[in-house]
């Protein structure tokens, strides 16, 4: 069974969640602040995060740095702050979905199954284009020496783009691949995850691995080995 660890302060909203998820046969282990929530993510094995962003002791930003340092959990921010950029930091930092409150029960429970999918996708265990090597179980990149972490996210659409060589995709099509039915049909997130990609992938002064092609979308370019 799927366990969840919830972080959430408030008691009237933690409580109606724990409900509803374990209605739909998750285990919810729940925690009311930031601290608390460190130290169970540290004693028990969690399968998907909850996070609220403003909470006591240590906020939730905080600890999704922390986490990504070590775990690549799934990790789905809950919070009032609809802010693009609020949004665009979260994912930057690491999130896999943000969900603004007020939501739907059934709206959760929706992203919950997209982020377990796609941790559960059977793909190969690794991926080479050209001098870059994709390690997909433990989303590392290889570029010569150089080795860097990707986000669960982020490993997806890499992981689609370096399968997909030389083929180009609108972000409605990488929307439809990589997020399915998540993020409310938002293109502006695949230019963000795109250019998260690229900070993490391309060479300082070369020219980037994911082609942009104006009006029409994205394109991953080099030679499969």
């Amino acid at each position: 069974m799927t366990t969840i660890l919830l972080v959430e302060d408030e008691a009237p909203l933690r409580s109606y969640l724990t409900q509803e998820l374990t209605f739909a046969d998750y285990t919810v282990i729940s925690a009311p602040d930031g601290p608390s929530a460190w130290q169970i993510s540290h004693e028990q094995v969690v399968d998907v995060i909850l996070l609220d962003w403003m909470l006591p002791g240590r906020d939730g930003l905080s600890l999704l740095k922390a986490w990504r340092k070590e775990t690549q959990v799934p990790i789905i921010f809950m919070t009032a702050r609809d802010y693009v950029s609020d949004k665009v930091t979260a994912l930057d930092y690491g999130a896999d979905d943000y969900i603004t409150k007020p939501f739907d029960i059934e709206e959760l429970l929706a992203r919950l199954r997209v982020v377990l999918r796609h941790q559960q996708l059977p793909t190969a265990n690794q991926l080479t284009v050209g001098d870059l090597t994709l390690h997909v179980k433990s989303l590392l990149v290889q570029r010569g020496d150089e080795q860097v972490q990707l986000t669960p996210r982020e490993g997806l659409l890499l992981s689609f783009f370096m399968q997909n060589v030389g083929q180009i995709f609108t972000r409605d099509e990488l929307l439809d691949e990589v997020w399915q039915d998540n993020y409310d049909r938002q293109p502006n997130l695949v230019d963000v995850y795109v250019r998260y990609l690229r900070h993490k992938i391309d060479e300082k002064d070369a020219p980037s691995r994911i082609e942009t092609l104006r009006g029409v979308g994205y394109r991953f370019v080099g030679s499969r080995v």
